[in-house]
């Protein structure tokens, strides 16, 4: 209940903000490619689904402020479980599904071109490991924590009025796994945490 009255208040306030005098908005869509930094499996192979919306407003002629609410599929791939010939069984991947509120500080470069940075604070949908037959049921508990909080880098290429090319990268800070907050002792250094790391390509469109 806490979760959708949450998502409720947030969706309410871009509406409004967006219908207020001297606010800009619009909508995101596009497509994220992610990895899971301590995870064992290296590149940008899982790929998801971006969709949201945004309110903004200038700060200064050539600085303004952005929030975002989006929808985000993160997670890390194992290419090897597709591969007939080659088939590794051995190193399980991770799916998981965010509503994300980044909030952004935007510098006018010239025209056409922003620069952007920002912090984000993720909520968790739905997380959980895969292997080559699916969804790995052994988790009594969802294995990931609630929140994935990062930062991020942007740039905003304006294509025209209402269309700009938008791509970032963004990082978490803290870990991820549940099980990477454990008691551990303090010489085990073969643990370090589980990180998202996701580089996105999206089109915002400006109402």
């Amino acid at each position: 209940m806490l979760r959708k009255s949450a998502i409720l208040l947030c969706c309410g306030f871009l509406t409004i903000s967006i219908q207020a005098q001297n606010f800009g908005g619009g909508v995101i869509l596009g497509l994220s490619t992610s990895q899971v930094g301590g995870d064992d499996l290296g590149g940008f192979n899982k790929a998801g689904l971006l969709v949201g919306a945004f309110v903004n407003k200038s700060i200064s002629e050539l600085l303004s402020g952005q929030m975002e609410m989006t929808f985000i599929h993160k997670g890390s791939d194992n290419p090897n479980m597709k591969d007939s010939e080659h088939k590794d069984y051995s190193q399980e991947d991770i799916s998981s599904s965010y509503i994300e509120i980044p909030l952004l500080l935007q510098y006018q470069q010239n025209s056409k071109l922003i620069i952007e940075g920002g912090v984000q604070l993720a909520y968790l949908i739905n997380g959980y490991y895969n292997d080559s037959y699916g969804k790995i049921p052994i988790y009594s508990v969802d294995p990931f924590i609630e929140y994935d909080f990062g930062l991020l880098l942007g740039i905003d290429y304006r294509y025209s009025e209402h269309i700009s090319l938008n791509t970032r990268l963004s990082n978490s800070i803290l870990p991820i796994g549940a099980e990477d907050y454990d008691v551990v002792d303090s010489y085990n250094s073969s643990r370090k945490g589980k990180y998202n790391s996701v580089l996105s390509f999206a089109i915002h469109y400006n109402l």
